[in-house]
């Protein structure tokens, strides 16, 4: 089959945030997304908001833009439209990877026929999806790049996992993980790492078998970490968890959307892009999953070890010019401040520790991030402020 690969204006950039409804007394999840789509259909800021997987759910997304302040901007009205639906209805908005105590046999699927596919095929996998992601995309003016950009994200990938873990807890308890929504979401079918294809005619091949084999109805279907988006003409990043507030979001839409533009200057200069072997992309993102901050990643394809906080800040440095061109300077600095104050496991393993364990205590820690939210940037916990 042939693929085809939209115009896109190069690095434009579109975030989608997905977020859940929860009880504005309780913190446990609600099913109201539909009437929620419906309250702000009227709404002249209803194209921000769009319903997902589960009923307890819903996305705010941008328009297409060209700086990580113009989509936040799109996203914060998406959520203020929201938030003026769901008052009335006792609900509100948590950002996190996983709610930490809602079940998921307890959950309920919107109603659209891709989602119940995708519950009738994986089954208890399918039902076990209470997760919660952002997703980054950034336009390539040239298909040639798409894939070696794709590959070379990989490397990466680590960083990315780390600052947005947020998914400490899953189903009532501490999972050990930074990120359990990274384990969670894998599980489907097409989801998981990409395959590190060298030529867009190996990806066709790939989509033709698996159309071929009913394994997918169209490409949307692949649920791929960091994949093209051919319909878009983006490459989309979506390994990061959700995240409770913009500030964070922010400055992980400024690292990947300066990623993309310093790779694709690279390209533009000749340059060989880094890529690693699978097995090393793998063993890093089980790692950033699983220790968060503390995770000692591979860098290279030479194998070479480094703490992930001590690597990060000569990313940054690199970063920073292409940062200034792309106007998210600020945003980028961001990333800094996540690490100096912990991601957002980190904070909620604090909130939860606070208040001493158990069902209580994982209530505290849905009104941290609800709280979050609504202050657009990270709390302090109570030992930060003691």
């Amino acid at each position: 089959m042939v693929l085809e690969f939209a115009a896109s204006e190069r690095s434009s950039v579109g975030l989608e945030w997905e977020l859940a409804l929860v009880d504005a007394d309780s913190g446990n999840l609600r099913q109201v997304a539909p009437a929620v789509i419906e309250a702000v259909a009227d709404d002249v800021r209803h194209r921000y908001v769009k319903p997902e997987f589960l009923r307890n759910t819903v996305e705010v997304i941008s328009d297409v833009r060209r700086t990580v302040p113009e989509a936040i901007g799109d996203l914060e009205r998406g959520i203020a439209a929201i938030h003026d639906a769901t008052g009335p209805m006792r609900v509100d908005l948590m950002g996190a990877g996983t709610h930490p105590f809602a079940h998921w046999s307890q959950q309920k699927v919107t109603d659209k026929k891709r989602y119940a596919t995708v519950v009738d095929r994986a089954q208890v996998v399918g039902r076990q999806q209470i997760v919660y992601g952002v997703h980054a995309h950034v336009g390539i003016e040239d298909r040639a790049k798409v894939l070696p950009i794709v590959n070379s994200l990989l490397v990466y990938l680590p960083y990315l996992q780390v600052l947005s873990a947020s998914s400490p807890f899953f189903g009532g308890d501490d999972t050990g993980y930074a990120s359990m929504r990274t384990m969670i979401f894998q599980q489907l079918p097409t989801a998981g790492l990409p395959y590190q294809f060298g030529a867009w005619s190996e990806l066709e091949r790939y989509v033709d078998d698996m159309l071929h084999t009913g394994v997918i109805d169209d490409f949307t279907e692949v649920r791929w970490d960091i994949r093209p988006a051919p319909h878009f003409g983006t490459v989309e990043v979506r390994i990061c968890d959700g995240t409770s507030n913009t500030f964070e979001l922010a400055a992980l839409a400024a690292l990947v959307h300066c990623l993309v533009e310093h790779l694709s200057t690279q390209l533009d200069e000749g340059r060989r892009l880094p890529t690693m072997p699978a097995w090393f992309v793998h063993e890093n993102k089980w790692r950033a999953a699983r220790y968060g901050t503390d995770a000692i990643i591979i860098l290279d394809d030479a194998g070479e070890e480094e703490l992930v906080t001590d690597a990060l800040p000569r990313l940054l440095t690199t970063l920073e010019p292409v940062a200034e061109r792309l106007g998210c300077a600020a945003e980028l600095d961001g990333v800094r401040e996540i690490v100096r104050r912990g991601a957002s496991y980190q904070r909620q393993r604090e909130v939860a520790r606070t208040h001493g364990g158990g069902p209580a205590a994982l209530e505290a820690v849905v009104a941290s991030l609800v709280a979050e939210l609504h202050a657009g940037r990270p709390l302090p916990t109570a030992a930060q402020v003691s």
